[in-house]
């Protein structure tokens, strides 16, 4: 678990260390919230957002920051940590 005042400077080192196909799932400490970020390619990567609302964001990473903060606002507006946990592309087929 990580603070949520230093998620998103974590997250994003983190995703630049991750290989293709693999990603990063972002959860609430309840776990009833989600934000999965997988990596499709050197520079792109797949943003699915599972809570409040659901929606699927395709970024490239100059892009990513700006929308994982607003995302981190809007999932987790309470939050204090963070549930960060790797997660394999294959397991992820449907989604």
């Amino acid at each position: 678990m990580i603070d949520k005042a230093s998620a998103l400077e974590t997250v994003l080192l983190k995703l630049k260390k991750v290989p293709v196909g693999l990603g990063l799932d972002m959860r609430t400490y309840k776990r009833d919230r989600s934000v999965l970020i997988l990596r499709t390619g050197e520079d792109t990567y797949v943003v699915i957002e599972d809570g409040f609302e659901q929606a699927r964001f395709d970024e490239n990473s100059k892009s990513l920051k700006k929308v994982l903060k607003r995302l981190l606002k809007k999932e987790f507006p309470r939050s204090n940590k963070i549930r960060v946990y790797d997660v394999d592309g294959k397991d992820l087929q449907g989604v």
